[in-house]
């Protein structure tokens, strides 16, 4: 199966196609088939997408999976969190900044 996915414009959220429209879930892509890079012009041109590419994936009982792993991450969402974030320099403990 191919699935379109690019990004929103407005928020930069990741999208998937859903054969009528975008959808931030992946469980509701549906399978473009050949027809994907023709959607994915016209979707961009017409600005409701943002660099949207066709990639491969499988049908399973929880909706499409994606193939690359790189494109299973993005459907999983925002992994940044922000107590993750690297904090300042501390000079205390001897780190110190170029």
């Amino acid at each position: 199966m191919k699935l379109l996915t690019g990004n929103d414009l407005a928020t930069g959220d990741v999208t998937w196609w859903t054969g009528s429209g975008w959808s931030r879930h992946v469980e509701d892509a549906a399978d473009v088939g050949a027809d994907g890079e023709a959607i994915a012009r016209a979707e961009e041109g017409a600005r409701r997408v943002n660099v949207p590419y066709v990639i491969d994936a499988a049908a399973t009982p929880d909706g499409p999976r994606p193939a690359h792993i790189k494109d299973r991450i993005r459907a999983l969402g925002p992994t940044v969190r922000p107590d993750l974030t690297l904090k300042p320099a501390d000079p205390q403990a001897g780190s110190w900044v170029i």
